[in-house]
């Protein structure tokens, strides 16, 4: 059977994370106890998913001509990832993102997008045989969201899956992002951000969910953390609850369900079945430290997740 094919179109970070024992407040200094360099950038963690589970991907992203960019072409290539619509720049910095990371794994992140911010409808132009050819795309908004649009735009008129992630949220985005999207996938305060609602339990976010559905989405996917992932439709509602587990480092779980579910529907698995794999790899991915060093590969797995 051929591998499934996923284009993503998205932001590439290196992340800077620091460890401490609690996050620090306004104004304080605190010493942390390790710190770690790996790569990162929502698009970029996304494909680095769903190439570690099988998938044929392909990343449109663009870099900055430095080390960091230099360093990340090449992760992209040891992870099998189709680099042929990775572009480059010289009038920006690589993104990059500061991480700090908590005893019990929340973390709190400021993001300097750099290149990330000159990914154009333009390079998107040229990526088009990539988006075309693809199952699934998938697309966030650490990129321009006219950036981000041209590349729904491509998709839907092929036939390509769509599935946003609408990170980091915008309480303003124009109603075409949503009618684009099959799938949306915010977490719960993107979705606090998205609906002006507040969510403390699964009824709240089914009806923050129906408020999204009235902007012309096909599904909303919400990912609530310990308590799972909630599918809501005009068809039905669904939700996945995740398995308990010993959090190290929260941080791209997110990315990590977004990436595993990409890979299951251009696979063909039924969406709740996709829902409930996605929901089982990121839990694996949070026992672990780090950002993409974190998601586990198809060996890794235990048995029947694929």
């Amino acid at each position: 059977m051929p591998s499934p094919k996923i284009c993503v179109v998205g932001s590439s970070n290196f992340d800077l994370i620091s460890y401490a024992p609690r996050l620090p407040k306004q104004g304080e200094t605190l010493h942390g106890n390790r710190f770690l360099m790996s790569f990162g950038g929502k698009g970029a963690n996304q494909a680095v998913t769903a190439a570690r589970l099988g998938a044929q991907v392909s990343m449109v992203t663009k870099l900055g001509e430095d080390i960091f960019g230099r360093d990340t072409l090449k992760n992209f290539k040891d992870q099998g990832i189709d680099s042929d619509t990775i572009f480059f720049t010289k009038d920006a910095s690589s993104g990059v993102a500061a991480i700090s990371v908590d005893s019990d794994g929340r973390n709190t992140i400021i993001i300097v997008a750099g290149a990330n911010n000159l990914l154009s409808p333009e390079d998107i132009e040229t990526a088009r045989t990539v988006i075309e050819s693809a199952q699934v795309l998938i697309c966030q908004l650490e990129i321009p969201l006219e950036t981000t649009l041209a590349a729904l735009q491509i998709a839907r008129r092929a036939g390509v899956v769509t599935i946003f992630n609408p990170a980091p949220a915008s309480p303003d985005l124009p109603n075409e992002v949503y009618k684009l999207s099959d799938i949306i996938c915010p977490n719960e305060t993107e979705t606090e951000l998205l609906t002006g609602l507040k969510i403390d339990n699964l009824d709240e976010a089914e009806k923050a969910a129906r408020v999204l559905l009235q902007h012309g989405c096909g599904k909303v996917i919400l990912t609530l953390g310990e308590r799972g992932s909630l599918l809501v439709s005009p068809e039905e509602t669904f939700h996945v609850e995740t398995k308990k587990v010993k959090a190290v480092d929260t941080t791209g779980a997110g990315d990590s369900f977004v990436g595993s579910l990409a890979f299951f529907i251009a696979k063909g698995s039924p969406l709740q079945e996709a829902m409930k794999k996605a929901s089982q790899i990121a839990a694996i991915s949070v026992q672990s430290d780090g950002t993409q060093t974190s998601f586990p590969t198809a060996e890794e797995l235990p048995g029947g997740i694929l």
